[in-house]
């Protein structure tokens, strides 16, 4: 774990609240992309944060709870489909994360984001692979992805029942192609991702 505080112990120094930012959904047919800010205590080690992608969805949820109990801040950020589809999936993402950042109720000194710049006049640091190289982008990632797949299983999953939604969650599997083709997309699709679908489905017949 002492590996995952290796940006936070560099820049903690100078910096008292360092925020880690990470997103979830940006490869999504449907839905928003969803990023999270957190802002955790220094020298705090939590166990078991790791790349959210390499939790279980049991163990994301229980250190989910760990993550809010501990945080000193924790901001979470959206862009809908139709923002997506306007100005482009990286730059949805972008607003997602200042938004995310926006809304921390304590100020942040200094951000760590993954892979990402967030336009807005605070000191960062993009880092690749941040979700598996710091803590705080690590519980960051955790606090997105909990907060989509609870959108996907409740909310939106009770909108379109026949998506799916609540089984991938919105990322482009077979069940959730083939639904797509036999209803059209709903309005929460991403329109500009579907032109790419249905030419690998022509391509099949």
């Amino acid at each position: 774990m002492e590996d995952l505080l290796k940006y936070e112990n560099e820049y903690w120094p100078s910096y008292r609240n360092i925020a880690g930012i990470d997103e979830v959904g940006r490869g999504c047919l449907f839905g928003d992309v969803v990023a999270a800010a957190v802002i955790l205590p220094q020298n705090l080690v939590l166990e078991g944060v790791n790349d959210s992608k390499k939790l279980s969805p049991k163990k994301r949820e229980q250190l989910y709870d760990v993550i809010i109990d501990q945080a000193i801040a924790v901001g979470v950020g959206y862009a809908d489909a139709s923002t997506i589809d306007r100005i482009n999936i990286k730059q949805a993402t972008r607003l997602a994360m200042k938004q995310a950042v926006e809304k921390l109720s304590v100020h942040p000194d200094f951000l760590l984001i993954d892979a990402e710049k967030v336009a807005i006049d605070i000191p960062q640091l993009s880092v690749i692979k941040g979700d598996a190289t710091s803590q705080s982008i690590a519980a960051a990632s955790i606090i997105a992805k909990v907060t989509r797949d609870r959108l996907c299983q409740g909310e939106w999953d009770a909108r379109y029942p026949e998506y799916g939604i609540a089984v991938h969650k919105g990322y482009a599997t077979k069940l959730h192609r083939e639904q797509i083709l036999a209803l059209g997309p709903t309005p929460m699709h991403r329109k500009s991702f579907m032109s790419h679908l249905f030419v690998e489905e022509q391509t099949l017949f």
